[in-house]
């Protein structure tokens, strides 16, 4: 029984794909989408990013209709919400702990990217809570490289 288990939790719909990237260029400033980036050791070059196990956030792109629902907005765009790629047709929930490949960058994600405080400023009344559970992911970096929206993500191994 433990190996079908470790099957079916190893066993992914297809990869995903970098949707959206933006950079935090300073504390609170204003977010820049970019069509690529390069990602080394302190995270994506020109973002404002925490070295080591918080170097890089993701956010699954179908969270963003979730956030959106529970915050009552029509909708939340990716740079109110302060992640650096947006990932899409992938389960970045399954992945936690392992390697992932982006583009020809490698990333391990570290653990969940919890909300901040200021999120209730960005969604308003109740954005904190909204943000539970779909904040994103927190990752370090393996092997630096250039990533570009429409790069394929996968896991590594």
């Amino acid at each position: 029984m433990e190996g079908a288990l470790a099957r079916l939790l190893a066993t992914l719909a297809g990869p995903g794909r970098v949707v959206w990237i933006g950079l935090r260029p300073a504390r609170r400033a204003a977010m820049a989408a970019v069509e690529a980036a390069d990602i080394g050791p302190e995270g994506l070059a020109g973002d404002h990013a925490r070295p080591g196990r918080r170097a890089l956030t993701l956010l699954q792109a179908e969270h963003l209709p979730v956030i959106a629902a529970l915050a009552q907005r029509g909708e939340v765009a990716p740079e109110t919400l302060r992640r650096n790629l947006l990932i899409s047709g992938l389960n970045l929930s399954a992945l936690n702990g392992q390697l992932v490949r982006v583009g020809a960058a490698l990333i391990r994600l570290t653990g969940p990217c919890a909300p901040c405080s200021r999120m209730e400023e960005a969604l308003g009344r109740g954005g904190y809570t909204a943000m539970r559970g779909h904040g994103g992911w927190c990752a370090e970096v393996i092997a630096p490289c250039r990533v570009a929206r429409g790069d394929v993500v996968v896991p590594e191994g």
